[in-house]
């Protein structure tokens, strides 16, 4: 799963969506953003959508992350 930076993403969703979401990363064992991104990426894998690699950064001492 994703290591380093990641995005915001804030988004309004129906309450009973919100509930069955929340009841899907519980019976996981999940956050409900963990949930989201594990939903987004299996969509992709089955409609052949790449997912790009994090771009790779500098931090100010020159360090890659």
């Amino acid at each position: 799963m994703a290591t380093g930076k990641t995005a915001t993403l804030t988004f309004r969703i129906d309450p009973g969506l919100k509930e069955a979401l929340r009841a899907a990363a519980d019976q996981e064992h999940r956050s409900i953003a963990n949930m989201v991104e594990v939903l987004i990426r299996g969509y992709c894998e089955r409609h052949d959508i790449a997912i790009s690699p994090p771009k790779e950064t500098k931090s100010p001492n020159g360090a890659r992350s």
